[in-house]
């Protein structure tokens, strides 16, 4: 066989070649040690946690290293393709605080290694498909889906190996007139990698969070180029990663059946190949068992739930960190204050199993985060989600800034500080009963509190409130109305003796707190009422007694 004639036969159109490219995209200038990184979401129209959680890997290892991080669009199938989708990337990652160094942008592209989608790069990967054709690595192959499908079902009736190997290899060796009539024919075909590989063989791929893997060899012929010219995944990110000059390449566990494919093709190619970085699919409790999340049964795996709750994006960094690195707990303990930045992310302290995402974690961490946000960033970045989310109470909540500001802050200076805010969705509910205009009661009275108890606990605190009061003076009032009705004082002496009083403190407290707040569960009552005035007090009282 001919390979340079075959070369020209199916590339006629490809000029340049590799030396060519090679020159175009040299070595980077960065210092030693940096590391060159990548996200390359499919432009399928829904942006998932797997995306974000490889993107703050990938974000992490370059900049704390002096590298580079850049987006690529791999964009090659063409069928899941979704208008728009590269934009939703575009603003999921701008949203999460990702920054990109170079890569494919909304308005075109922004770097030297393009272009950074890859079905614009589609005459670079027939200069290398080329080049495998001309060594004799590379083959036209003319079967159709049914000859394919057909062929499985021999293997699966055999009990052979799946794929396009071996015996089942049937175009591997058509000889170059055959070749050149089927093409004048109008034949349609793929060009398939010419492996050399054996079924037998294992390969040692170095992967940056699982160490020393072997693997199986490569021993199929797989698919480079589709029928329309367009690569598959495994040939065009090699090319890419290769002229990007990608050091580290962060993708999810699911593709590590399949490195020793890519590993090949570095080595037939006489490329260095970049560190393999795997990662563990992430995994939640359902019930006792460990699963995958879901797309179909999940709606926190996708970024917009977090977007649409009001998390912000602090939080959702702060709280992935946790699963990524064994010691970031411990060292956020120890730098409660620290800017996340300054935590030293490393490969070698992930876990190489199942990640576990744990919602109730997640929200604990969540309100972690609030809590270190001062009430003025708080305001500011609620309001911008309400705007868009709940344009009514947008209105109300910004009418009074400093009214806002000072019902965020309730509650969350001292020893114990509450953490009452988990995302904007929630604060919305929560700070609701402090506006007239949203204040809806929520939770019911104490049971053991009879309705004429209940009035005549409000009627005795509105004739004894005197909003000059300090906080202790105001509580030893509703004391004096708690004994007077025969309530205990410590809630724990009911309990010793329930037949001898009708409840505690903590009821005659709750009738109060229901008729004002609308919940048993609020911040401190004494301050609540100096900060809605005591005739919007007076009012709610009023009206739970009518």
């Amino acid at each position: 066989m001919d390979f340079n004639r075959l070369a020209e036969l199916l590339f006629p159109h490809i000029t340049q070649s590799p030396e060519d490219y090679e020159r175009e995209f040299p070595q980077r200038n960065l210092p030693e040690g940096a590391k060159v990184t990548r996200i390359g979401p499919s432009p399928t129209g829904f942006v998932h946690l797997g995306n974000l959680y490889n993107a703050i890997i990938g974000e992490r290892l370059a900049h704390q290293s002096g590298g580079r991080f850049f987006l690529r669009v791999e964009d090659t199938d063409a069928k899941r393709e979704v208008p728009g989708a590269v934009e939703l990337v575009l603003s999921a990652m701008a949203y999460f605080g990702i920054s990109f160094d170079e890569g494919a942008t909304v308005d075109g592209d922004n770097g030297n290694y393009g272009p950074y989608r890859q079905r614009q790069r589609k005459d670079i990967y027939q200069c290398f498909a080329k080049e495998l054709v001309r060594r004799g690595l590379a083959y036209p192959c003319f079967c159709s889906e049914e000859r394919l499908t057909q062929m499985r079902e021999t293997q699966i009736a055999g009990k052979d190996n799946f794929g396009y190997y071996g015996k089942w290899a049937v175009c591997r060796d058509l000889s170059y007139e055959e070749i050149e009539k089927r093409i004048a024919a109008g034949e349609e075909y793929v060009l398939r990698f010419r492996s050399s590989g054996d079924i037998e063989n294992t390969v040692e791929l170095f992967d940056g969070i699982r160490g020393t893997l072997k693997l199986q060899e490569n021993y199929q012929d797989f698919v480079l180029l589709k029928s329309d010219g367009i690569p598959t995944y495994h040939f065009a990110h090699v090319v890419d990663d290769h002229l990007m000059r990608t050091t580290h390449v962060v993708r999810g566990e699911e593709w590590l059946s399949t490195a020793p494919m890519h590993a090949q093709l570095f080595d037939t190619l006489g490329w260095q190949r970049p560190v393999f970085c795997h990662t563990p699919v992430l995994m939640k409790m359902d019930g006792d068992t460990k699963r995958k999340l879901s797309k179909r049964k999940d709606p926190e795996l996708g970024l917009n739930y977090y977007r649409e709750a009001g998390y912000v994006p602090e939080a959702v960094w702060e709280y992935l960190m946790t699963v990524l690195n064994s010691n970031f707990e411990e060292w956020r303990l120890e730098n409660p204050d620290a800017d996340l930045n300054e935590f030293a992310f490393t490969l070698e302290k992930m876990s190489n199993s199942g990640a576990l995402f744990d919602m109730m974690k997640f929200d604990s961490v969540s309100q972690e985060t609030l809590l270190r946000i001062p009430a003025c960033e708080i305001y500011d970045k609620m309001a911008a989600w309400l705007r868009e989310y709940d344009p009514d109470f947008y209105r109300l909540f910004t009418a009074d800034r400093a009214f806002s500001e000072r019902i965020i802050d309730v509650g969350r200076t001292g020893d114990r500080p509450r953490k009452d805010l988990t995302n904007w969705k929630q604060a919305r509910q929560f700070l609701s009963f402090y506006f007239d205009e949203s204040f809806v009661p929520e939770s019911p009275y104490p049971e053991n509190v009879s309705m004429d108890d209940r009035k005549e606990i409000l009627t005795r605190y509105l004739n004894s409130y005197d909003h000059a009061d300090d906080n202790s003076a105001w509580f030893q009032k509703v004391r004096e109305i708690a004994e007077s009705l025969n309530y205990a004082l410590k809630p724990k002496d009911y309990k010793k003796n329930p037949d001898l009083y009708k409840g505690s403190i903590t009821d005659v407290s709750n009738v109060i707190r229901v008729a004002v707040v609308g919940r048993t569960n609020s911040p401190d009552l004494w301050e609540i009422n100096h900060i809605i005035g005591e005739a919007a007090m007076r009012r709610r009282i009023e009206k739970a007694m009518a």
